[in-house]
């Protein structure tokens, strides 16, 4: 009998407006890039369960897994959802064409793609707001302190506008939107970045919540433009959000520069995101 086999897949992520400030319960936009993606396959195996991760050069056992590994606890999170004390034998080969840290999302799309392809393979798929509920868990061993916009947007595929402990609202977009993101090539690790904001945040919190909240209105105000299509708004948001990105201090001079080359080129806007 030939042995079952099953593909999930799940997006990157671009995050328009409010980040870092949506840690500290602002609102922010953020839309699914279906362009890169991150893909598990689960196959009927002889014994154990394996997980290979080319990409990463990694390969094991889930049972010698310790219980912070990434994806070893996407998968134990789905089979504990799926009430699956013994798991059936199985192999699952994790594969991403999205950059790491990069603040692409890559962590919470591996996850997702984990749960979901766990959850048709073993028949019982689960619904987008579990997929979140579960790759939640699994971003808190990513970052400390996650604000659950990532996993939310890859769970769902569609433009949202987030803001913790709020029922998600999916963002209506007046007209199309071209987007164009940049790499500067340099990796810079999501929990590095949050714990050394969070650190200037606390010796300086009046001017850091007066710069969120800046931010989170930002975002309303974009949000606002974006469904009835008002490019030119939406840019020069973006630009002003760059500015607030630059003075809590999560920009660097390789994001300036390619900010600027894009605004030079002739874009209605241009920041970092991440």
């Amino acid at each position: 009998m030939e042995s079952k086999r099953t593909t999930a897949s799940a997006p990157g992520k671009i995050i328009l407006f409010g980040e870092h400030s949506v840690v500290y319960g602002r609102p922010a936009l953020a839309a699914p890039v279906s362009e890169v993606r991150a893909t598990c396959t689960v196959e009927d195996a002889p014994a154990g369960v394996t997980l290979d991760a080319p990409d990463l050069k990694r390969r094991f056992a889930l049972e010698d897994a310790p219980p912070d590994d990434p994806l070893a606890a996407a998968v134990r999170r789905a089979l504990e959802a799926l009430s699956v004390p013994e798991p059936p034998p199985l192999r699952l080969t994790i594969t991403s064409t999205i950059p790491i840290a990069r603040g692409l999302g890559s962590g919470a799309a591996v996850s997702t793609a984990i749960v979901r392809a766990l959850g048709e393979h073993l028949g019982c798929p689960f619904a987008p707001q579990a997929v979140s509920d579960i790759v939640f868990g699994v971003e808190q061993i990513h970052h400390g302190t996650p604000s659950g916009i990532d996993n939310t947007v890859i769970a769902f595929e569609q433009p949202v506008f987030f803001r913790h402990g709020q029922p998600v609202e999916r963002l209506t977009v007046g007209q199309p939107l071209t987007l164009v993101i940049g790499d500067t090539g340099i990796a810079s690790p999501t929990h590095r970045v949050v714990g050394d904001l969070r650190r200037r945040w606390r010796e300086e919190t009046t001017c850091y919540e007066a710069y969120f909240d800046r931010m989170g209105t930002l975002a309303e105000y974009a949000r606002r433009a974006v469904e009835r299509g008002d490019v030119e708004t939406v840019g020069e948001a973006m630009v002003e959000n760059h500015q607030l990105l630059r003075k809590i201090g999560v920009s660097s001079e390789e994001l300036d520069i390619l900010v600027y080359t894009a605004l030079a080129a002739g874009a209605e806007g241009a920041k970092m995101s991440g």
